[in-house]
């Protein structure tokens, strides 16, 4: 038998080809009539890759179009996405949805199975203040860590299908800790709770989708009356709940709220672990470049010295690039925090992490990378940056 050839940055394989193609076309359709034709063509072959887990045919499509065409990008995500989140079963629908917590501690912020008490308790309150008047809710018991999400689109399918299946027959779906992965530790982070919601088909899933409904208010109202039942969750943290959403929705909200949470948790941070007030603490903030710019880091140094403590890394998400004036909005951040100083270095610093542990490297006040390092008297610290 003839041997494959791999395919390479700009050879697709044939369903891959024909993904790219078809959304190609749906950027371009100009009728509602043609978007479900092409829309269902791509659904059925989208539903294909997933059901035999083939994620590199789905890749290869987004990757050609990110280069080539991002309108097109944006449509073909989009379903890929849709087929992950929803299944559609006789009259009901169900969407998968993900309960984002921020939270930032001193020590490790857990990741624990939810006992059912506490899954009653959050369910109530979601859908007294989050979900639709005709919605049901089940989880999956476990409160994860972004490592211990499924990682790529066939994993997300197959974790969404058994909460489908638990949830069509009435149960929380059951997890097994033992075979998550391990987490990796940082100082600020999110955590996730995921459930499904089944709707009769039509009809609204969010507080928001219906009359005098509203998102902000929707929010409000969750903190206020959700948010302390993930305290006996999170013991030793400070956290902030988000809003609950469609699983990608929420895990990119999230992505965009950790940055300035991480800023501020770090503030917090080390008041509490140099016991100082906030103006006795310093922040050096610069852009990072490879063959663009990267991401921003953040140093924190104590006042009077030039030792870097902590680090924050502030990545590029959505459309941020050059243009945007993300140093202002970094110094304005943490300026509301009523540090003591904030310096923005204007030179273009390299990506550069340490050769020993791995550990991104972060500005000096001189310009130069340096490792974040807390003082040896510091005994109970956590992990050495934060996320």
């Amino acid at each position: 038998m003839k041997r494959r050839r791999p395919y390479g940055r700009h050879r697709l394989s044939r369903d891959a080809e024909r993904l790219a193609w078809l959304a190609q076309g749906l950027a371009d359709s100009g009728s509602r009539l043609e978007d479900d034709w092409l829309e269902a063509e791509i659904g059925a072959l989208i539903e294909k890759q997933l059901k035999t887990a083939d994620e590199d045919a789905l890749n290869q499509a987004l990757d050609r179009l990110r280069e080539t065409n991002p309108r097109a990008y944006d449509e073909l995500a989009d379903l890929i996405e849709a087929a992950c989140e929803v299944k559609r079963a006789g009259e009901q629908s169900r969407l998968l949805i993900a309960v984002p917590v921020l939270a930032w501690s001193r020590y490790a912020i857990p990741t624990r199975t939810v006992p059912k008490t506490l899954l009653d308790t959050l369910r109530v309150q979601l859908s007294a203040h989050i979900l639709g008047a005709e919605a049901r809710l089940h989880f999956a018991d476990f409160l994860f860590s972004p490592d211990q999400l499924p990682q790529g689109y066939t994993d997300t399918w197959a974790f969404a299908e058994a909460l489908w299946t638990a949830a069509a027959a009435g149960q929380d779906l059951s997890i097994d800790a033992a075979a998550l992965p391990d987490s990796q530790m940082f100082v600020s982070d999110v955590r996730y709770l995921i459930g499904v919601v089944q709707v009769p088909t039509g009809r609204p899933v969010f507080r928001w989708n219906e009359v005098e409904g509203g998102r902000a208010a929707a929010l409000v109202n969750w903190r206020e009356q959700g948010g302390p039942s993930f305290q006996s969750l999170l013991t030793g943290s400070s956290y902030e709940v988000l809003t609950p959403d469609a699983y990608f929705s929420a895990w990119r909200q999230a992505d965009m709220e950790t940055r300035p949470f991480a800023l501020k948790a770090a503030v917090a941070y080390l008041q509490s672990l140099f016991n100082l007030p906030a103006n006795r603490i310093r922040a050096v903030a610069a852009p990072y470049y490879e063959h663009g710019l990267e991401e921003w880091r953040v140093s924190f140094l104590r006042a009077g010295s030039d030792d870097v403590v902590h680090g924050v890394t502030w990545p590029l998400l959505g459309s941020d690039d050059e243009s945007a004036d993300i140093g202002a909005e970094i110094e304005a951040l943490l300026n509301s925090t009523g540090i003591g100083e904030v310096r923005i270095l204007n030179t273009r610093m390299p990506v550069e992490y340490c050769d020993d542990c791995g550990a991104p490297l972060f500005p000096s006040p001189e310009a130069e990378n340096v490792h974040a390092e807390l003082p040896e008297e510091i005994q109970d610290a956590p992990p050495a940056q934060l996320h």
